[in-house]
């Protein structure tokens, strides 16, 4: 337990070593931000699993973010657990088997529309100055966690792969 902080700093390295590999964000100047926008804030989210090691997830504050600004569409389609069972049931019938894919950082593979943007905050703790010496926010270029958008964004780009 007196060790958490280190565990803590490397799990949040991680996630943020995911978001630079995925191109999830670029950072801009504050000026760059259009007058009519607002900058939704970052935070991190910890877990310790039941195995006890530790999860860090950097997710958007979505509510703050504003409808027909900041997103558009939100419904995401979901498996009711009945649905699930009814293909269970069919697999076992016809000798058939069942796989299941576990997608590592899965909301963050999703793709946002042309022209939907959005500005946050720079991630707590990992704030950089601009030129004139100001933080520098950033322009979402993919979904992270928590926006309002993610599910939608990331299943929209699940059902193309599928179909492929």
């Amino acid at each position: 337990m007196a060790d958490d902080h280190i565990g803590w700093s490397a799990v949040e390295r991680a996630e943020i070593a995911n978001h630079a590999a995925n191109g999830s964000w670029t950072y801009i100047n504050r000026s760059d931000v259009p007058p009519d926008r607002s900058l939704v804030r970052m935070t991190w989210v910890y877990k310790r699993t039941r195995s006890g090691s530790l999860k860090a997830r950097l997710c958007v504050q979505g509510c703050a973010q504003v409808h027909g600004v900041d997103y558009d569409e939100t419904f995401c389609a979901t498996l009711r657990p009945m649905s699930l069972r009814a293909l269970a049931s069919l697999a076992a019938t016809n000798g058939m088997r069942m796989r299941r894919w576990d997608f590592v950082a899965a909301y963050l593979q999703g793709e946002l529309q042309r022209g939907e943007v959005v500005y946050c905050h720079a991630p707590p703790g990992y704030v950089t100055l601009g030129a004139e010496g100001r933080p520098r926010v950033c322009r979402v270029e993919k979904p992270i966690y928590g926006m309002a958008q993610a599910g939608r964004r990331w299943q929209r780009s699940l059902f193309l792969w599928l179909k492929e």
